[in-house]
């Protein structure tokens, strides 16, 4: 194991001191990524409190294969999540992995509360608090721009918007400009600590311990990158591939889930936005692919003046939440609207599922006039979609007060859950496929539809129907296996490239010595640490309600039976939990 990897940073803010701790017992057990972060949470965390108790701890950790091998470019970042109230969890690719590795650290753990706005640096050993007024109220995209140095080391910035620094409950951070810690709060968090910004400058370097082998298993990997069609579709269209892929099967949710194909999805679709709007593509560190699909808009700067060219990085989810979910046709709204929940700095997916229910509120007379004060929601009006998130950003009123905390709040005051699209407190994604998209997003340990791939596994269903028990079955193991993607830290779009056997040879290169049945131990055992965690706070997924909106519109798979899905459910926990006291 690389030396460097077991070196924790801790950082109390309260006490403006920072310290360095040797864990590469913690390392060797866990591997890094998300085993070491979750191991981390649960040593300091104060289980049953508010998310924003400044004594719970936010963990950044990264993995051994970050900075040496094609396509492992994440982060993650662990934290007491405010959407759902429990553990939460987010991944950012980006220069941040490299940034931490290359200053010598495999995990930055930050405590406490700060009395002021604060820009924490970090350049290797050095740690320095600074005073972050001046950059109070900028978006995440104007405070990338302002700290940005252009050093010659690696450098990455995470920083919040409007929306994180008002604890809007899902504000997201973003990351190098284009890459953002989008679910489950973390701006929130970031903001309920009082930090603006976090730069973190590396320039160390980081090396495998089997040189020869490693150059060998690199240069395979690259070349099964770049050479077959495995990632193909992330380069050429990216994600927004998958808005005619889903459209076609039925599977595109339309109108808050009202329907489940968009007339105008051509129109929209990621070929026609790349063929008039696409501006560029960007790459992570040591990643061929580019799959961040950069589109150019002109807005108007002001009533009779120039137009401003914006830069707006798009994929699926933002196009589905923002787009086909509000009814939006023309693929320029739809960037207008991304951009505009960038700006002030909020998850698009969550917001698009608030926004659609607002509308839905509105048009059958849950919520008036007098609630929106003024404001006339209507499918497909661009225009009233971006006042209302401005309103959301700076609580103009008590109904976007109650946005700003999400769905459960919205509904708690208001009513109309049977269309309010969350499970467990988190905005549903764009994949109405059938019971296994719902399923694993229930079940899933941080309520994502990347936890355990749901809606990929209905697809393959589509194809070749697969009995009650293969379902759960393949949802588990996509679970335990993605656990271990995700404590290396792979990019999930390079899930069909790192197989087993490529991970074993890799990890061998850097020093660990696991075959294939001691990984798929260690990815059970983070699941069950995480349950572990969010049972104790009250978590059962058998209590949570599922919208009725999901049982009533046609998925992919047809019209879903609840009683079936409620039998899938047990079927789930009694195979999964089988062995362990949860």
């Amino acid at each position: 194991m690389e030396e460097y990897l077991s070196r924790i940073l801790y950082i109390d803010l309260s006490s403006k001191r920072s310290w360095v701790e040797d864990r590469s017992e913690l390392f060797e057990d866990r591997i890094g990524g998300l085993g070491v972060a979750v191991k981390l949470y649960s040593e300091i965390c104060k289980l049953n409190s508010d998310p924003f108790d400044p004594e719970n701890p936010l963990v950044f950790t990264v993995g051994p294969l970050n900075g040496l091998y094609p396509c492992i470019s994440k982060t993650v970042a662990v934290f007491k999540s405010p959407v759902t109230g429990t553990y939460g969890e987010s991944h950012a690719g980006g220069r941040l992995s490299m940034a931490i590795r290359m200053a010598g650290y495999g995990a930055i753990v930050i405590l406490g509360y700060s009395d002021k706005l604060l820009l924490i640096d970090i350049e290797d050993s050095k740690v320095c608090f600074r005073e972050a007024k001046s950059l109070q109220g900028l978006s995440s995209l104007e405070v990338e721009e302002r700290l940005r140095t252009h050093t010659r080391v690696m450098e990455s910035i995470v920083s919040i918007g409007l929306a994180g620094e008002r604890l809007c409950f899902y504000a997201s951070a973003n990351v190098d400009r284009y890459n953002y810690f989008g679910r489950l709060g973390l701006g929130a968090i970031l903001g309920s600590k009082n930090i603006k910004a976090l730069r973190i400058r590396g320039s160390g370097s980081i090396k495998p311990k089997d040189a020869e082998s490693y150059k060998k298993l690199f240069e395979k990997i690259y070349r099964r990158i770049v050479e077959t069609d495995a990632m193909a579709k992330y380069h050429y269209t990216g994600t927004p591939a998958n808005i005619m892929v889903l459209n076609e099967i039925g599977a595109l949710p339309t109108r808050n889930f009202r329907e489940s194909r968009f007339e105008h999805a051509e129109d929209i679709s990621g070929e026609r936005v790349g063929e008039f709007l696409l501006e560029r593509k960007v790459s992570c560190p040591l990643c061929p692919i580019g799959c961040m699909h950069i589109a150019k808009l002109r807005l108007e700067f002001a009533k009779g003046y120039e137009y401003e060219p914006i830069d707006i990085y798009y994929n699926y989810e933002s196009m589905y939440a923002l787009g086909t979910n509000l009814g939006l046709k023309k693929p320029e709204d739809i960037l207008k609207l991304i951009y505009t929940a960038n700006f002030y700095g909020f998850d698009t997916m969550l917001l698009g599922n608030i926004l659609a229910w607002m509308t839905e509120a509105y048009e059958s007379g849950l919520i008036s006039d007098s609630d929106t004060n003024g404001l006339k929601l209507s499918w497909g009006d661009i225009d009233s979609y971006i006042e209302a998130v401005r309103r959301i950003a700076y609580g103009e009123g008590s109904l976007y007060v109650y946005a700003a905390q999400g769905l459960k709040q919205l509904v708690d005051i208001y009513g109309g859950r049977d269309y309010a699209m969350q499970i467990a407190g988190n905005g549903i994604p764009g994949y109405h496929t059938g019971y296994a998209s719902i399923l694993g997003f229930l079940v899933a340990s941080r309520h994502s539809h990347n936890s355990n791939a749901g809606y990929d596994i209905d697809q393959q269903a589509l194809k070749r129907k697969l009995n009650d028990e293969e379902l759960i079955d393949r949802i588990i193991e996509e679970e335990d296996w993605r656990n271990i993607l995700v404590s290396l830290v792979a990019c999930m779009f390079a899930r069909r490239i790192y197989s087993p056997d490529v991970v074993v040879d890799a990890l061998r290169t850097v020093g660990f010595e696991y075959n294939l049945d001691d990984l798929m131990d260690v990815g059970r055992d983070v699941y069950i640490e995480i349950y572990r965690i969010k049972s104790i706070e009250g978590f059962d997924p058998r209590k949570i309600y599922i919208p009725k909106r999901l049982f009533e519109t046609p998925s992919a798979s047809g019209i879903l039976s609840e009683e079936r899905f409620r039998k899938l459910l047990d079927m789930y926990m009694e195979r999964r939990f089988k062995s362990s006291s949860i």
